[in-house]
């Protein structure tokens, strides 16, 4: 009998809280597969007073026999991965034991780094925030048709490819005037390559169809989240890959039906990094209270998010898009100590309220809230669901009734234990 791939998505800004709940999920999974993105995603992982990052490593690398695949709709810094390994390694674990990655992944050049700096500074004021890890121009690449691909590193001329598009990467920075030394991190990124090549590198495709064939359950990981998709987020300022679960399908080459189900990940409140539309983003006191509670800076970056609460017209869009079976809401005890908690219900575009998300959310969007009563205990310390207040009990279940999915798993603190499943 052939077994289903399950999903885990973000659904807000991103910086939900996917790593925990994957590390959670992965010991039911033989296997756990990124699908999209790069190394600006930082999912977090805290274990037996441990804590950890991973940024093109699976979530599930810790979990004793598990297989973790680096999908084709990734795109691989080969200089960070390595970096990334020595760290696995310190923890006791032999990332080329437990790491397979997709010979159509797309590499990140140091060039793709430099261009994404460059464009950043061309675009002044009107920049998207980028991590300037050079995803989004290899993106622009693998679109183009002129990338370079894992598998390419174990071609006879492939030094031959490389600095073909160098060059092309060269005369593109010459044309934005940005000056830079273009060499400076090549030998280095050319040693990463040659690491590359003591992993077992796959055809994704064949083999994730060969673990579900033999029965073997596989969780996909997303990076990002849903708001940040680039065809259905807060364009223009969104990511460059399909965060969304269409992302699935085509980053590790799978067919629609053989999809189970769809965990959708969502904070209590809402975070967003860098620049773009925030329609409940707080600029007063309580921003400032859920940025120092919920320690809301980047686990890549450093850089502290905005703050809002919780936008349920943007959570029931991305549930819908990503035909969401089961929420797992994250840094509920977050807002313990809130006497009132606002959810927004509605949006005011023009003075006409909708519950839809607008073709630009950047236009002048105004948040209609709806208010509860806080619940005012400590949830940190709580493990069953019969110990949660009332209170927090009907925010829950308002949160459901207007998505119209259960809330199966709520987080309440960073470690593995402080996870209720309802």
């Amino acid at each position: 009998m052939s077994s289903k791939l399950d999903v885990v998505l973000g659904l807000q800004w991103g910086d939900e809280g996917k790593g925990k709940i994957v590390d959670v999920l992965a010991g039911r999974y033989p296997a756990v597969a990124r699908f999209q993105g790069g190394p600006n995603a930082g999912h977090s992982l805290h274990f037996d007073g441990k804590s950890f990052v991973v940024r093109s490593i699976p979530s599930g690398i810790f979990r004793e026999g598990s297989i973790n695949i680096i999908g084709s709709g990734v795109v691989l810094d080969p200089v960070t991965f390595q970096e990334e390994c020595g760290n696995v390694s310190a923890m006791g674990v032999n990332p080329k034991e437990k790491v397979v990655i997709s010979k159509k992944a797309h590499l990140i050049l140091p060039t793709h780094r430099l261009l994404d700096a460059a464009y950043e500074a061309a675009a002044g004021k009107g920049k998207i925030g980028s991590t300037l890890k050079g995803i989004g121009p290899t993106y622009t690449d693998k679109v183009g048709r002129h990338g370079l691909r894992v598998g390419d590193i174990l071609a006879p001329d492939f030094k031959e490819r490389f600095a073909k598009l160098k060059g092309r990467h060269l005369r593109l920075l010459a044309d934005l005037g940005f000056e830079c030394d273009p060499d400076r991190d090549e030998a280095a990124w050319m040693e990463a390559t040659e690491f590359l090549k003591e992993f077992e590198l796959v055809d994704c495709e064949y083999f994730v169809d060969g673990l579900l064939k033999g029965d073997k359950p596989i969780l996909a990981e997303g990076a990002q989240g849903s708001m940040l998709d680039v065809d259905f987020g807060s364009y223009p300022f969104v990511t460059s890959s399909s965060t969304t679960v269409g992302g699935v399908c085509t980053g590790l080459g799978l067919a629609p039906s053989r999809v189970g189900k769809v965990f959708g990940i969502f904070k209590a409140y809402c975070t967003r990094v860098g620049s773009g539309p925030f329609p409940t983003e707080l600029f007063d006191e309580t921003g400032e209270t859920l940025r120092r509670v919920g320690h809301e800076f980047g686990a890549v970056t450093g850089r502290p998010r905005r703050c809002g609460w919780l936008d349920l017209v943007a959570l029931k869009y991305t549930s819908m898009i990503d035909g969401v079976t089961d929420l797992i809401m994250m840094k509920s005890d977050c807002l313990d100590d809130f006497d009132t908690i606002k959810v927004c219900t509605s949006y005011k575009v023009n003075g006409v309220e909708t519950k839809e998300v607008p073709f630009d959310i950047a236009i002048k969007v105004e948040p209609v809230y709806t208010e509860f009563p806080g619940w005012k205990k400590d949830l940190t310390g709580m493990r069953s669901e019969a110990e949660l207040p009332e209170e927090f009990k009907s925010y829950i279940k308002f949160i459901e009734d207007y998505i119209g999915v259960p809330v199966s798993i709520i987080s309440l603190g960073p470690d593995r234990e402080a996870t209720i499943e309802r």
